[in-house]
C-alpha cells in the first residue's frame, strides 16, 4: 500500500512539473553552465527542481532526498526511503526544443526502487510502476521486446559504445539509434519500441531510477556494464553504466562486451 500511495504522489508531482517545464519550453529560458562537466541548466530545472523539493519532502518529512538540482549531503544515506529526482531529463534537448526531455521521478527503499514515474510533458506520456505491480504507460500495460539476440536488435545508444574497443569480438550488428533522455530510453525498452538499451559511462541515479524499475517491471533485465544489479542511494550515487533489454539481448550484449 506505501508504494501506491508513494506511486500516486509521485505522479501528481511529475504533472506538476509538466506544467512549469511546458510555461519555460520554446521561450528561451535562461540557461548556464553548471561547470566540472556536469552540463547545462535552466531556469525550469531550478523552478521543477524547488517545486518538487517543497511538495515531496512535505508529504514525506522522513525520506531522504536526491536530485541532481541540489546539494547532495550525506543525511540520506541514514534514510529507510529517499526521493530520487532528475528535474528535467535531457535539458540539452529541452534547451533545443525538442519533445524528448522527461521528469525522472523515484523512491527507493534500503537500495532498490520502490515507485518510479517518467513523465514527458511535451508528448503527455506518463510511464510508471511499483515494485509490485506491471509497468504502465498512460495507463495500459507496457512489455519488453521479446528479442532472443543481438541480430536485427534495435538499441539506444550513442555512436561511442559501439567503438570497436569495446566489442573484442566484433561490433554488434544491430541497428542503433539515440534519445537524449536516460529516462525516456529505459521507458522504451519497457514499451518494447526499443529491444535495449545500453551505456557504457558511469550513470548518476537520479536519471536512471525510475526508469530502471519500469523496464524491470515490463520484462527487461536491468543491470550496470558488469552485469551486476544496481543499488540505489549509495555515497557515491552513480552506477558502472547501464545494460536494459529483452532478457536474451541482454545475455547477447554481455556476452559480447568488454568487462
Amino acid at each position: 500500500m506505501r508504494a501506491l500511495d508513494d506511486l500516486a504522489l509521485l505522479t501528481d508531482a511529475a504533472r506538476k512539473a509538466g506544467v512549469i517545464a511546458l510555461r519555460h519550453w520554446r521561450r528561451n529560458p535562461r540557461t548556464w553552465d553548471k561547470g566540472e562537466g556536469h552540463g547545462p541548466v535552466t531556469e525550469a530545472d531550478i523552478e521543477v527542481n524547488d517545486m518538487l523539493a517543497a511538495r515531496l519532502r512535505a508529504a514525506r518529512p522522513d525520506y531522504g532526498w536526491l536530485s541532481e538540482e541540489t546539494p547532495d549531503t550525506a543525511a540520506r544515506l541514514s534514510c529507510e526511503h529517499v526521493f530520487i529526482i532528475d528535474p528535467i531529463d535531457g535539458t540539452r534537448a529541452y534547451i533545443a526544443g525538442e519533445e524528448t526531455f522527461a521528469h525522472s521521478l523515484a523512491i527507493a527503499r534500503h537500495g532498490q526502487v520502490t515507485a518510479g514515474v517518467v513523465f514527458l510533458p511535451a508528448l503527455d506520456r506518463l510511464y510508471w510502476a511499483t515494485d509490485t505491480s506491471p509497468a504502465l504507460k498512460n495507463g495500459s500495460p507496457v512489455t519488453a521486446s521479446l528479442q532472443t539476440g543481438i541480430e536485427g536488435a534495435t538499441l539506444l545508444t550513442t555512436r561511442q559504445n559501439l567503438d570497436p574497443e569495446h566489442w573484442p569480438g566484433g561490433v554488434p550488428d544491430l541497428k542503433r539509434t539515440f534519445r537524449a533522455s536516460l529516462a525516456y530510453r529505459l521507458a522504451l525498452v519497457a514499451e518494447g519500441r526499443h529491444d535495449g538499451m545500453l551505456t557504457l559511462r558511469d550513470a548518476w541515479e537520479w536519471d536512471i531510477a525510475a526508469g530502471a524499475l519500469i523496464a524491470r517491471q515490463a520484462g527487461a533485465r536491468v543491470t550496470d556494464r558488469h552485469g551486476s544489479d544496481i543499488v540505489f542511494n549509495q555515497t557515491r550515487p552513480q552506477s558502472a553504466g547501464v545494460i536494459a533489454a529483452a532478457p536474451g539481448l541482454h545475455s547477447a550484449l554481455m556476452a559480447r562486451l568488454t568487462a
